[in-house]
């Protein structure tokens, strides 16, 4: 028989998880997250799953499309500079821009958030960023999940993910692709590195460059945290009203991998896109990534967006109205390239 031990018996705080802080949180959480909430939303604050009225939606479609992303090692930059309100930004709109890639607006955002020991300040400043997207994109936070897992993440050290659900435009549920020969492909400009491209853009900059967050950038009176912290843009205004025009037959979110494994996933077989790369000018980022860290060009457009976050393949005899659509919503489409016979990705 097991006898007891005449040591105090280890509570749950003593073992690394802090139920009294993450009490604090949740309570200050609801004021953060309730204005981003709206009359589709059916459940409170605070429960155990968050309720969404579809029959309140205005979409004539019936598919559901979910999103799931995170911001991968941007974070370590964002606790390096200890800025924490930007990254859930980005984890928003990063999942609005692949649902927009799908023909989809969306609907709800839910979050996760997971740390060696919670922080207070530093998970409501994370929250708020989140909050600020959602609002942003005109959705509600619909829910999330805070979680302190002490052996798993050191003190100081958290992660994110990002949910996000849409509702398909019915035009975009038709199984034939709609991409053809002659189609024009338009880019609309990023915001800098996105969310990718972090574990290179990290080593550059702070260990090859030996430059601090508070350090002042070569090209502009910003710092590198402002810089690499750039919040990564959501394209909801130039291109949720274009879902429904049948002159877009296609879109591509341009994140990891770049153009080769992004916009080569909308295209039939048989069809190539030729993109040409002098039609804009990346920026004095990726410039400086490419000189410092002597990075081929290659690697450049295999890591990084460049300066374009977000295509369209649009028709040809549309183009230039779907270009002065985007413009009249303050958003630039530069023609950037055109899909031709081939298979692949080809640069002009």
């Amino acid at each position: 028989m097991l006898e007891p031990s005449t040591d105090a018996a280890p509570s749950y705080r003593e073992a690394g998880v802090d139920l009294a802080t993450a009490d604090h949180i949740k309570r200050r959480l609801k004021e953060i997250v309730e204005p981003t909430l709206d009359d589709r939303v059916v459940t409170e604050v605070g429960g155990f799953a968050g309720g969404y009225d579809l029959a309140l939606t205005t979409d004539t479609g019936s598919v559901l499309v979910a999103s799931a992303d995170g911001v991968g090692t941007k974070v370590l930059v964002a606790q390096l500079a200890n800025r924490h309100d930007t990254v859930g930004e980005d984890l928003v709109n990063h999942c609005v821009d692949d649902l927009l890639a799908a023909g989809a607006r969306p609907l709800f955002f839910l979050d996760y958030i997971a740390t060696g020991k919670l922080d207070s300040e530093v998970v409501l400043s994370i929250v708020t960023g989140f909050a600020r997207g959602c609002a942003a994109n005109a959705i509600p936070l619909l829910g999330g999940e805070t979680a302190e897992m002490p052996d798993l993440y050191p003190v100081g050290k958290y992660d994110l993910a990002g949910f996000a659900v849409g509702s398909m435009i019915a035009r975009w549920g038709a199984s034939e692709n709609r991409v053809r020969i002659g189609d024009v492909i338009l880019g609309l400009r990023s915001s800098g590195l996105h969310t990718n491209g972090y574990s290179l853009a990290r080593r550059i900059v702070f260990d090859i460059a030996g430059q601090q967050p508070g350090d002042g950038v070569p090209w502009a009176e910003t710092s590198w945290a402002d810089e690499l912290l750039a919040v990564h843009r959501s394209y909801l205004r130039p291109v949720e009203s274009l879902l429904r025009d049948d002159g877009l037959h296609a879109a591509a979110h341009i994140t990891g991998g770049g153009f080769a494994a992004n916009l080569v996933r909308v295209l039939p077989p048989g069809s190539s896109a030729v993109i040409d790369r002098s039609a804009w000018t990346p920026g004095p980022l990726f410039d400086y990534l490419a000189t410092v860290g002597d990075v081929a060009s290659d690697e450049m457009y295999r890591v990084f967006n460049m300066g374009i976050g977000f295509c369209l393949i649009v028709a040809a005899e549309r183009a230039n109205e779907i270009a002065r659509q985007c413009q009249a919503s303050g958003e630039p489409a530069l023609t950037i390239g055109e899909v031709v016979a081939g298979e692949g990705l080809q640069w002009a």
